[in-house]
């Protein structure tokens, strides 16, 4: 077999190479604490599309630092009693997706809630202040700065003051959510579960944002890893404060996030992906401490891994 990163039996070890801030834990119980004390505001507004069996609405709500938030949201019709619902994030840049991709779910009797991340190619917004880099990507957006306002830090409440509120309607049973998503969706859904533990399922497929500094080791800053290059070059051309930043990049590593972990994970991964390496995404999955499972494709990059979206469709049918 190929191999671009670690031998399988040295990834099954392997807990990353990033540093965690020492003050990590207190840091996002106060991020979680100003989460909850924020008023959401939640809005739905019917949306312009007619199904036999559900009905799809636009669902706003306010985020930590004043944005107004953006999630598709589809609720099946014809149902008594409460129901599961699915969390749906999506890939960097990009934006909550398609109706027709999220009805296969509500078909099946549940509930659907699909987040457009702030500053990306959703309508949700993105009213926070930053100082330094804004030119593109996110995950160095505030680097070098108060971590307070690291963009991340906001986007990863945002997951779970979603799930807080799906699991706050009236109609969903709280104890049977689930949340799926690749890339940024995998490193967006194993947040979501760290952040709110009642969810139930996490189906993470090739998860980013996880152990920049082996990352930056293996010269995989390209592609989605690009703007850390970028940041470089920009304010620390020698690396003189290399160290530094790697600790504040902690603060948004998935990996110092897994151990507060309580849903059953399973994740997908492909052992030839040089976007999002095998070796970082190890580093969160070793972490997890609750029921987990890997589904490893050895011969797959960051592409459709076959079988494993109808394998999280099946799963998640059992909530």
């Amino acid at each position: 077999m190929p191999v671009i990163d670690m031998p399988l039996a040295d990834l099954y070890n392997y807990q990353g190479r990033n540093p965690r801030p020492a003050d990590f834990d207190a840091y996002w119980d106060a991020a979680l604490a100003e989460m909850n004390a924020v008023d959401p505001q939640v809005e739905l507004v019917k949306a312009d599309i007619e199904t036999a069996f559900a009905t799809c609405y636009h669902l706003y709500f306010t985020g930590v630092r004043g944005a107004r938030i953006h999630a598709k949201y589809i609720q099946p019709k014809h149902l008594s009693g409460t129901q599961p619902a699915v969390l749906m994030f999506h890939g960097y840049s990009g934006h909550s997706g398609s109706w027709l991709d999220k009805l296969a779910y509500a078909a099946q009797g549940i509930t659907v809630a699909a987040l457009d991340v702030r500053g990306q190619g959703g309508r949700s917004q993105d009213s926070s202040a930053y100082t330094g880099w804004t030119h593109s990507g996110q995950f160095v957006r505030g680097l070098g700065g108060d971590p307070q306002n690291l963009a991340f830090r906001h986007i990863f409440l945002d997951t779970a003051q979603l799930a807080k509120i799906i699991m706050g309607m009236e109609h969903v049973d709280e104890t049977r959510v689930g949340a799926y998503g690749a890339s940024q969706g995998g490193a967006l859904t194993l947040a979501c579960v760290a952040l709110e533990p009642r969810v139930k399922y996490a189906a993470p497929v090739y998860p980013f944002l996880c152990d920049y500094q082996r990352v930056w080791e293996m010269d995989l800053a390209v592609d989605a890893y690009e703007e850390l290059a970028r940041w470089f070059r920009a304010f620390d051309p020698r690396h003189e404060r290399e160290e530094e930043v790697f600790t504040q990049l902690g603060y948004i590593d998935i990996q110092h996030l897994a151990p507060r972990i309580r849903a059953e994970v399973k994740l997908g991964v492909g052992l030839m992906d040089t976007v999002c390496p095998p070796s970082s995404q190890f580093a969160a999955y070793n972490k997890i401490t609750s029921k987990k499972a890997l589904r490893i494709y050895p011969d797959f990059a960051h592409e459709d891994l076959p079988g494993f979206t109808d394998e999280v469709f099946q799963w998640m049918a059992t909530l």
